[in-house]
């Protein structure tokens, strides 16, 4: 690893360091078994807003294309997850074969649903950043590899370890070499709340947003 220094939209690109234009796609995962929860997280209203729609809209609106992994909880075309308990580096695969044998794109933003609070400069800091690499950004220490860019060559790793039977995107992290997006890159302009994940009730209450299901 390496520390910086759908809807189709037709407007997300990235200029590479040879002056190449990077296409950015977009994969909203909203599977897994909520079991934590006790309810669909992809269905929770945070503050009146139903929360997988909300994060595909920001995705619809920042990347070339934009697809679900899922049940279809959001407004984007969703691919089904066949295997939804064996872990988010298996969906992420699902949706990275849709993504390649439609359009291929240089780079796909991954967001999970149990990221509600996810704001539109956040996914445009992710869709824009200058590098070719991966970029995760990191949040007290901890990388945040289901809000991330994953470039292409990342993404066909990923398809080589879900084959070998891994199911975490800690293996991707540890077998890849994203950039990592200190806080220093971004804290002057997004609030760290914002990665806040919500895996129970009790976080929805810490964090003090009014919610409800669906």
């Amino acid at each position: 690893m390496s520390n910086s220094g759908g809807a189709d939209r037709g407007v997300s690109t990235v200029a590479s360091g040879d002056g190449r234009v990077a296409t950015v796609a977009g994969m909203l995962l909203t599977g897994g078994a909520s079991r934590r929860m006790g309810m669909d997280k992809a269905s929770l209203v945070i503050d009146g807003m139903p929360s997988a729609p909300r994060l595909g809209h920001l995705l619809a609106e920042a990347c070339t294309r934009a697809i679900e992994v899922g049940p279809g909880r959001s407004s984007l075309p969703a691919v089904a997850d066949d295997r939804p308990d064996q872990g988010p580096l298996v969906a992420v695969v699902t949706g990275w074969r849709t993504l390649r044998d439609t359009e291929c794109p240089d780079a796909v933003v991954v967001l999970a649903c149990d990221l509600p609070l996810l704001t539109a400069t956040l996914v445009g800091l992710l869709v824009t950043w200058p590098t070719e690499s991966s970029l995760v950004p990191v949040v007290g220490g901890h990388p945040q590899p289901l809000c991330a860019r994953w470039s292409a060559p990342d993404l066909e790793r990923a398809v080589s370890l879900a084959g070998a039977g891994r199911r975490s995107m800690r293996d991707l992290l540890d077998q890849s070499s994203p950039v990592l997006l200190d806080e220093a890159e971004w804290s002057s302009f997004i609030d760290p709340v914002v990665f806040s994940d919500v895996d129970t009730v009790a976080d929805l209450d810490r964090l003090g947003v009014q919610w409800s299901s669906r």
